[in-house]
């Protein structure tokens, strides 16, 4: 986990209103909620929020629940038992949550992920356990989780497509990063 708070760039209201309050955010252990569209800095914002809160010095995980498809996002993000599906390793994998215990799981585009998940996600979010495809034992995790999406999320909950006690989970600390045509004195600095 490479970036800061001095990685942003930027000398505008915006960007400099944006870095106070996600360094403010970075002393809590609640989930944020990063809005913004695509471009606009998403990743870097929560690899700077990590590395100035107190799990600095423990894994960053980040996953994008876009680019992984549906059917494998599960055991990636979760783990599996050893011979729980076709195509599982023999000795089963840890799953990203706790590979980034006791540190930060961002977890990109989360408007992405399918309505399954979703209810899974709120489950390891509110127990602090997850529990590895094809295992009956849970693990308890203690991880700090920052999402991002560019999509609108409400608009989401009203069409079904989110879940609206997943979103509460998640938008604990909500924080929108604004666009480059909104902040265009950045411009020349970027």
């Amino acid at each position: 986990c490479k970036y800061t708070f001095d990685d942003i760039l930027g000398s505008s209201i915006q960007t400099i209103n944006t870095k106070k309050i996600a360094n403010k955010m970075a002393q809590s252990n609640s989930s944020i909620l990063i809005i913004g569209e695509s471009g606009t800095g998403k990743e870097l914002l929560s690899q700077s929020i990590h590395n100035a809160s107190n799990r600095s010095n423990q894994p960053f995980i980040a996953v994008n629940c876009a680019a992984v498809p549906d059917s494998l996002l599960e055991s990636q993000l979760f783990g599996y038992e050893k011979g729980s599906f076709t195509g599982a390793l023999r000795e089963g994998k840890k799953g990203l949550f706790e590979l980034a215990n006791n540190g930060t799981i961002f977890l990109d585009e989360i408007g992405d992920m399918p309505p399954l998940l979703q209810t899974k996600l709120l489950r390891v979010l509110q127990e602090k356990q997850v529990m590895p495809i094809g295992s009956h034992n849970v693990i308890n995790i203690d991880v700090r989780v920052i999402a991002a999406t560019n999509k609108n999320l409400l608009k989401m909950i009203r069409e079904g497509k989110f879940r609206e006690d997943l979103y509460y989970r998640l938008n604990v600390l909500p924080i929108d990063v604004p666009s480059l045509r909104n902040r265009k004195e950045d411009i020349i600095t970027l």
